[in-house]
């Protein structure tokens, strides 16, 4: 179901912005809810991949290796002493 909204701008805004709606085959209204459309969708997208990745932070991949030494096993010399 579609609904009707109001909406104010700048004169001049508008003027432009029949202009580009015509060059697109299609109405300011037209122009106005395909956009909107975009915005919603692109935010639903940044909301599910950023709930992905924070999934992916709290279960990291394991990339082998083993821990990491001390300071002293790191720096010890035994040929020097």
């Amino acid at each position: 179901m579609k609904q009707n909204i109001t909406l104010t701008i700048e004169q001049s805004l508008l003027k432009r912005a029949r202009a580009v709606a015509a060059q697109r085959g299609t109405s300011v209204s037209g122009l106005l809810a395909g956009e909107l459309e975009k915005l919603v969708d692109r935010q639903a997208a940044y909301t599910q991949a950023k709930a992905k990745a924070l999934a992916h932070l709290e279960n990291p991949f394991h990339l082998g290796g083993g821990g990491i030494p001390n300071r002293e096993d790191l720096h010890d010399r035994k040929s020097l002493r």
